[in-house]
Order: C-alpha cells, then sequence, then structure tokens
C-alpha cells in the first residue's frame, strides 16, 4: 500500500460538503458542538459524509509570511513573574503556541516558549530585547526561528 501524500488545495475548489466537514470538525474543536450529530446538523453536512472525510480535511494553518520562534527565557523564582512576560507577548501581539516551565532551582525558571509572530516588522531581537526589560527575566535566549 503507498504512503499518503498530502496537497494543499485553495479551498474555493473544494466541494463544499469537504469544508462544511472542515467547519463541523472546528465546531467540535472549539466546544460550540458537543456531538458530531450537532455538529453536522449546524452546518448542513450529513454524518455519513462527516465520517468519511473527518480524518482526511484539515485546515493548513501555517500562513504565508508566518514566523514562528523558541525562546529559551530564565526567570528569577518570585511571584507573578511569569503573568508579567506572557503580558510583554500579548503586548508585542504574539501568540504562544506552546509553553513549558521548569521547577525552579536556586531561585531560577526556565521557560520555553514557542511564539508566532503576527507583526511582519517584529524581529526576534526585538522581542528577546522587549522582554529582557520585564523586572526578574534574568536571560532570553532565542533557539530557533527566523
Amino acid at each position: 500500500m503507498p504512503e499518503k501524500e498530502f496537497v494543499v488545495v485553495s479551498s474555493d475548489v473544494l466541494p463544499e460538503v469537504v469544508l462544511k466537514v472542515i467547519e463541523a470538525k472546528r465546531l467540535i474543536a472549539q466546544g460550540t458542538c458537543k456531538t458530531s450529530t450537532e455538529a453536522c446538523r449546524m452546518t448542513g453536512v450529513s454524518r455519513s459524509a462527516y465520517y468519511k472525510y473527518k480524518d482526511s480535511a484539515f485546515i493548513y494553518s501555517e500562513k504565508l509570511g508566518e514566523r514562528i520562534i523558541t525562546l529559551c527565557i530564565v526567570l528569577s523564582d518570585r511571584e507573578g513573574i511569569l503573568a508579567e512576560v506572557l503580558n510583554e507577548i500579548y503586548r508585542l501581539d504574539a501568540n504562544i503556541l506552546t509553553i513549558n516551565q521548569s521547577i525552579p532551582i536556586d531561585s531560577a525558571a526556565t521557560v520555553m516558549v514557542t511564539l508566532r509572530l503576527n507583526d511582519q516588522s517584529l524581529q526576534p531581537g526585538a522581542v528577546a530585547k522587549s522582554l529582557m526589560k520585564v523586572k526578574g527575566v534574568a536571560s532570553v535566549r532565542i533557539i530557533s526561528g527566523k
């Protein structure tokens, strides 16, 4: 059996049924609908079509020009510091994709954050510099990103 191949196709050439299945999946994922039956009813797609296409139809979420960076941030072990860092990321119009914080050792915790930079003019170095201004941020390293 040959390996599955994926292709990217513009949504305007897809059959309406596939777009309805994608919308039904989105309604379930976001919690708007609790069941596939409810989502199918809301989008106007048959349950048989939903089950036929649900594991094969996905939205390609990579936007043209999208920039994703991963930062390693060392924070002092004080109350509210992570919230201040997250507020600064929000202020920079960046979207947090993943976040992982270690347990503080020697009064410092390492946080790995992967961000999508929405502002095309915002550079990864500028993000790091801005985060360094937050009181309690000991260091910021860009691990990956354009």
